[in-house]
């Protein structure tokens, strides 16, 4: 059965009860990429969401969706330039990878600053662009995607768009204050980092917790066609939240703790080369890999960490205020541990 379609808002838009997001197919070669994409629009996904700093996210959802009729797609996409100039020609690039004359979403990107904020509302600035290419068909409604809800929020009480990206996962909830004032405001809304970024394993359970918030579009990454079966069966029939669910949500909320990262990338570049997120999911990658392949993906990730100077410009960008020196630190410590317990079991 397709997805089912609801309300978006007060954008005039039907769209599935879950989006695909266009992050993970940047690994896939273009062949498996339209493959993904087409066999999600097959199973009634029509809200289809990038970026043009996704790599050739835009290419590959271009090429995937020339079989189909345009009408019945949603496409969005987002900018990360805060000019209004730079943001009208990341529109045009937009519509030439995607190969549509019009984009119906798109986002001025990761606006989570009050530096941000300041610097795409002024005169020049990218809201302005945004408005321009809407004057001209481009693009079809004003939106924006944040990583954090005090921005956010001042954002939506401006009353200048109509679409709002927000993480919103059993791990971060914080989006969840905002809910009422999407209602109030008649916003589309579209939950992003669903799965906290790829850090949680259970995607019925995290799909049943967002199901129970009346209007809002999940919008996980989707690399494997079977992901998207399982979300959509999910999605289909959530069924409510029981005791052992909840039970569960706690107990991973627990093993977290407060200092996760949610790879969103702001922190970096790092000007010693540090991939800081890469090094910040050592928990995840020592529980989910075995030992050679918890080696290749965070050997030369810890190592590159131990150069650390702790000059902070990473915390100064990281939108959830983590004190990153430390999480590196203590990361090197797991890392080293975890080599010298598996090295004791040799």
């Amino acid at each position: 059965m397709p997805v089912d379609r609801i309300r978006f808002g007060n954008t005039g838009l039907n769209v599935s009860r879950v989006a695909m997001g266009g992050i993970p197919i940047m690994r896939l070669d273009k062949r498996e990429a339209v493959e993904v994409v087409r066999a999600v629009i097959d199973m009634g996904v029509n809200l289809i969401d990038t970026a043009n700093a996704y790599g050739d996210s835009e290419e590959k959802i271009g090429e995937a969706i020339r079989k189909y009729d345009r009408k019945d797609l949603v496409l969005s996409s987002k900018s990360g330039a805060r000019d209004r100039k730079t943001f009208l020609e990341h529109v045009d690039l937009s519509l030439e990878r995607l190969g549509t004359d019009y984009i119906d979403i798109y986002h001025l990107h990761g606006i989570s600053t009050v530096e941000d904020l300041d610097r795409v509302m002024a005169a020049g600035g990218a809201y302005q662009g945004l408005g321009e290419a809407i004057g001209r068909g481009k693009v079809r409604h004003y939106a924006f995607s944040s990583h954090s809800t005090d921005i956010a929020e001042r954002m939506m009480k401006t009353k200048k768009f109509e679409v709002a990206q927000i993480p919103l996962n059993f791990v971060d909830t914080e989006a969840e204050r905002l809910l009422p004032l999407v209602d109030e405001l008649d916003m589309g809304f579209i939950a992003m980092k669903p799965m906290g970024g790829g850090l949680l394993d259970d995607a019925a359970l995290a799909f049943k917790y967002l199901s129970q918030f009346r209007g809002i579009i999940p919008d996980p990454g989707i690399e494997k066609i079977k992901e998207m079966q399982e979300i959509v069966a999910v999605t289909d029939n959530p069924g409510k939240l029981t005791q052992d669910d909840n039970d569960r949500i706690e107990e991973i909320r627990r093993e977290m703790g407060d200092s996760w990262c949610h790879r969103c990338g702001y922190c970096e570049p790092c000007p010693q080369g540090i991939h800081i997120h890469g090094v910040l999911v050592t928990k995840s990658m020592i529980k989910r890999l075995d030992y050679e392949g918890a080696v290749r993906f965070c050997e030369e990730n810890i190592r590159r960490a131990m150069d650390c100077t702790e000059c902070r410009e990473c915390v100064e960008r990281c939108p959830y205020d983590l004190d990153i020196p430390r999480l590196l630190k203590d990361n090197i410590r797991l890392w080293e541990q975890y080599k010298k317990e598996h090295e004791a079991i040799l």
